[in-house]
Order: C-alpha cells, then structure tokens, then sequence
C-alpha cells in the first residue's frame, strides 16, 4: 500500500469534538428554554445540520429560520472550536509523519468552512492541508460521495488512490463503495460501530499514538 492522497474527516476523526456535537441541540434548546428529554433521539449521524435543524424546528416548534438556528447553533460551536476542542492524542505527529513522506492531506468534514477552519488553525493544522471541503458548501450529506469524489478531483488523483479517513460507519462505507481506500478510525461515542467498521475498512486506526504510517 503506497496512497499519497489522504482525505481526513475532521469530528471525530481527527478532533475529540463529538461530545460537544452530542450536546449542541439540547445545550441550544434549553438557552430557549425548552428542556428536550428524550425529543432528540431522532437526530441522525448521517444529517447535515441543515437537516437536523429543519427537523428540530418541526418537532419543538421553533419560531426561528433554519438559517437563524444554524447561526446560533454555530455560535455556541464556534466557541468550543475556537477554545478548546482538541486533536485526538497522537494526530499531529501522524501528520507530520505523512507530510514528511510527500503526501498530499485535505478535510472533507460535515462541519461548516468557518468552523473548521477555526478550528484547525488554532490546532495547528490548517498548514498542512492542501484545501478543506465542507459538506454544508456542497448542499449532501456523506451518504452521498460527492464530497470524496470533489477531493480526488482536487488532487488529481483517482478514489483508487486516495485514502479516506472515517470514523462513522456510514461515512467510511460511502466511502469505499465509491472506489476509495477506507480507513475506519475510533471514536469512542461510536463504539457501538467499531466491530462492523473494522470489517469494512482496508485499515483501522485504534489509537494515533500507536498507528504506524502504512497507507
């Protein structure tokens, strides 16, 4: 295996950002004053935020655009991105691994350009990308390739040659039904996962502080 295009999902993959994710409806909801209870369990992995605020506002009953709930809602994330979500331990050196060897990096994430970008930048890791794709720009979600076949597109690469970094289940299947070499990284609020995403990816990431660059 010698894959010089790898494209990172960033929450979860490459930042510990999912609990702050796992709590924004509830944290967005009750600053409305609305305690939601058991009311988000519908919320989906796979759903941009677009579409899980259209359905948010239809369930609570919202008054708000899904525009103005996305501002806010980007609002409270952007101040964990900007202060203190981390990388995962081990994250930079295993890119600077990668970089040493001429590999070419990007992030293809579900999180908006903004948000990312704030967040990568503070972590160090803007720097080392060639360009950062945000499904919100693209207007699909992961359950779609299109975000992977525009990165391979952007390197010039084909899917046959780029590795894609995944830690939802759904994300890295996209993924590798669309020809791409897959990656299955841990994430520990999708434990629940684990077991089928090592048996779909070509390679698994358990921890990055033990993780030999072998793509």
């Amino acid at each position: 295996m010698d894959k010089r295009y790898c494209i990172f999902d960033m929450d979860g993959t490459l930042t510990d950002s999912m609990p702050y994710w796992q709590a924004l409806g509830g944290d967005y909801l009750r600053a409305k004053g609305i305690e939601p209870g058991g009311r988000l369990s519908w919320l989906d992995q796979a759903m941009t935020m677009n579409e899980a605020v259209v359905l948010m506002i239809r369930v609570f009953g919202l008054k708000e655009t899904p525009a103005q709930v996305i501002h806010e809602m980007e609002d409270i994330m952007a101040e964990h991105y900007r202060l203190d979500v981390p990388l995962k331990p081990g994250v930079l050196g295993y890119l600077n691994g990668l970089r040493a060897r001429g590999c070419r990096l990007c992030v293809a994430t579900a999180t908006a350009v903004p948000l990312a970008t704030a967040c990568l930048e503070r972590l160090g890791v803007m720097g080392m990308l060639d360009f950062l794709l945000s499904c919100e720009s693209i207007g699909v979600s992961k359950k779609r390739p299109d975000i992977y076949l525009l990165a391979a597109e952007r390197f010039g690469a084909r899917p046959e040659d780029c590795a894609v970094f995944e830690d939802a289940l759904f994300a890295a299947r996209t993924a590798r039904e669309a020809g791409f070499y897959t990656v299955g990284v841990f994430e520990p609020t999708l434990a629940h996962d684990w077991e089928t995403l090592s048996a779909l990816a070509d390679e698994t990431v358990a921890d990055w502080t033990r993780t030999p660059q072998t793509i």
